[in-house]
């Protein structure tokens, strides 16, 4: 069964392409302006990695695993070398799906993967490296009332979330066939229980597994299955009124991303490759 789904994520990648955002959304298709290239290997603990953060102080990058991993972040430079173990106190991975990163070092963990849409325990945690505590942010979506919901509804679940200002802004992974709209979510990124509202919504056909935001807040970028879709910010709001480039990179199952710069990414995919996606 497990050869069968990465075939099937295979084909899926490979029949992926930039043309029907271009032609719906009006990206740019930019793939020529970016070179894609593998620079190492995640480390063997991360064998299941699903988030991606960068640690600015020390030219790292923070890493954790999926579903049912342990609660650890690993920290690892540019080739994928292991460098630390930090376990994140009093938290458990249900199901550890982004992470992301406030100016000051502390790291949101998002334990807010969904698939069977009926989840009501959905947290993200506020970790704090320098003094090795952890706060909660509880939520639950205010447009879902039933776990889980039909068929053609299953639009609740999340891979995808960044630190912006102060809140943090989360992309729906639809899975539901009829509804492709991704919808961004907005919460606050302080410990409290929340009811996130859709903020806005685009129809993208493809699922979203990762979103950053660079380091100068002009531009976010989501990770879909195949491709990177970049937006521009405008008077500090997110929101998807501003396409600007969608690049195909096609790396099979594509998982994690993390701006390295303004305009340079780090990737990686299930498989545990580590890819540099940098414009030329």
């Amino acid at each position: 069964m497990g050869k069968l789904i990465y075939l099937w994520f295979a084909l899926k990648v490979a029949l992926c392409s930039c043309q029907s955002d271009k032609r719906q959304n009006g990206f740019d298709k930019a793939r020529s302006a970016y070179k894609v290239s593998k620079i190492g290997r995640l480390p063997s603990i991360a064998n299941e990695s699903s988030g991606l953060a960068r640690d600015e102080h020390h030219h790292s990058l923070w890493v954790h695993n999926d579903s049912g991993g342990k609660p650890e972040l690993y920290e690892m430079d540019y080739s994928g070398k292991l460098l630390s173990t930090r376990q994140v106190p009093d938290a458990i991975n249900v199901d550890w799906e982004d992470l992301a990163q406030s100016p000051d070092g502390t790291l949101f963990v998002g334990d807010i993967g969904n698939n069977a849409n009926k989840r009501r325990d959905l947290r993200i945690y506020s970790f704090s490296p320098a003094t090795n505590t952890t706060a909660s942010i509880t939520f639950r979506y205010a447009d879902q009332h039933s776990f889980p919901p039909s068929a053609d509804s299953l639009s609740f679940d999340c891979e995808a979330f960044f630190f912006y200002n102060n809140k943090l802004y989360l992309f729906s992974k639809n899975r539901s066939k009829t509804d492709q709209f991704v919808k961004l979510y907005e919460l606050p990124a302080q410990p409290g229980d929340y009811l996130a509202s859709v903020q806005d919504s685009i129809f993208i056909n493809s699922q979203v597994t990762a979103a950053d935001v660079n380091p100068s807040g002009t531009s976010f970028a989501l990770l879909t299955y195949g491709k990177i879709l970049l937006f521009g910010i405008e008077n500090g709001q997110i929101d998807f009124a501003h396409p600007q480039e969608c690049i195909k990179i096609g790396k099979k199952q594509e998982e994690a991303l993390v701006f390295v710069n303004d305009t340079d990414l780090v990737m990686t995919n299930e498989q545990g490759t580590l890819y540099s996606i940098r414009r030329r």
